[in-house]
């Protein structure tokens, strides 16, 4: 988190939550109101400030105020750089097994929870997909405990 996220909230630690603005596409492009985001400086700040909380609504810390994330599918959005897996905000993601749900989407498992792999990233896969397990879609949120439609 920011420096200047955590002081703002502990200067004013009552500001209310936002939910239904924010979202995250099966691609890990940030959204406002449909709109992707396209300010750089702000992807940035968004992804160094985005957690879960403690029921698994995943949000960004906007100074003091919460803006809980819509999610396409995941919390996270996997993608290769080179070699290196990382998650869509710039972060290494260390892989543990690997799904293909029942839509043929290819998801990760991994440091405690789930990222959908980015479908531009298939085609370095594919010969290796038909060794995964198989995961129902409809399950995967319940199953690694996060909210893809968080509400108050």
């Amino acid at each position: 988190m920011d420096e200047i996220v955590a002081r703002s909230i502990a200067r004013w630690p009552n500001v209310p939550a936002v939910f239904g603005w924010l979202s995250l596409d099966r691609r890990g492009r940030w959204r406002i109101r449909g709109e992707t985001i396209a300010n750089p400086a702000l992807r940035e700040f968004i992804a160094r400030n985005y957690e879960p909380d403690a029921q698994g609504r995943w949000y960004f810390q906007n100074g003091p105020q919460r803006v809980y994330v819509s999610l396409a599918y995941t919390p996270l959005v996997a993608h290769f750089e080179g070699d290196v897996l990382k998650d869509h905000c710039g972060r290494a993601f260390r892989p543990g097994a690997l799904y293909v749900d029942d839509g043929g989407s290819v998801l990760v498992e991994g440091m405690g929870t789930i990222a959908l792999l980015d479908d531009r990233d298939l085609a370095r896969i594919a010969d290796e997909a038909q060794r995964f397990p198989t995961l129902a879609a409809a399950g995967v949120a319940e199953k690694y405990g996060f909210v893809p439609e968080p509400t108050p």
